[in-house]
């Protein structure tokens, strides 16, 4: 399965180039994941979750980590609530698009994912764990939604909990979802 992720991580290139370090330090936070290490984990995910995916050759996705006054404006305009939130996912897939063999040799765009950092370090602290296990729990989560999973009841939460549970662990880390 061939995987195609394009990072956006304004901190982690901050984080890169001395020229930005002003900046940085006003965030006073990095994500520290290289978008190598992000193209590893979306790979072993949608390996995992290969039979919910339609059949193509490649699979593309977008992923850009930000600052909650981005991710404020992005949840304001198409949520409709005027306040930061840790991830929002922009699914490009429509249920039962008919694909012919064609488009299935093309690259299939799940979508995009814009994940807070600020808001991810706050849970981070709160939950006792460290900032990349929270950002690859936040990602995990956008990918299901990405996917067509949502959790509109209590139910429904619990299992996609319990697969980010497991998508985690494949890529060694573990999170308490008590």
């Amino acid at each position: 399965m061939q995987v195609e992720v394009s990072v956006q991580d304004y901190f982690y290139e901050s984080s890169q180039s001395e020229a930005s370090s002003l900046e940085l330090s006003q965030h006073n936070t990095t994500s520290s994941i290289a978008p190598e290490t992000w193209q590893t984990w979306f790979t072993r995910w949608l390996e995992i979750l290969q039979t919910e995916l339609p059949l193509a050759s490649t699979y593309e996705l977008t992923l850009r980590l930000t600052d909650d006054a981005e991710i404020q404006t992005l949840n304001t305009q198409y949520r409709h609530q005027n306040k930061p939130t840790d991830v929002l996912a922009f699914a490009a897939l429509e249920v039962d698009v008919p694909q012919t063999d064609e488009m299935r040799s093309l690259p299939l765009y799940l979508g995009d994912l814009v994940i807070s950092v600020d808001t991810a370090q706050r849970q981070a602290q709160q939950q006792g764990h460290p900032l990349p296990t929270e950002l690859a729990w936040l990602a995990a989560h956008g990918l299901l939604h990405l996917l067509g999973w949502d959790h509109p009841d209590e139910e429904s939460l619990t299992r996609m909990l319990n697969q980010q549970a497991v998508l985690l662990r494949t890529i060694s880390l573990a999170i308490n979802t008590a």
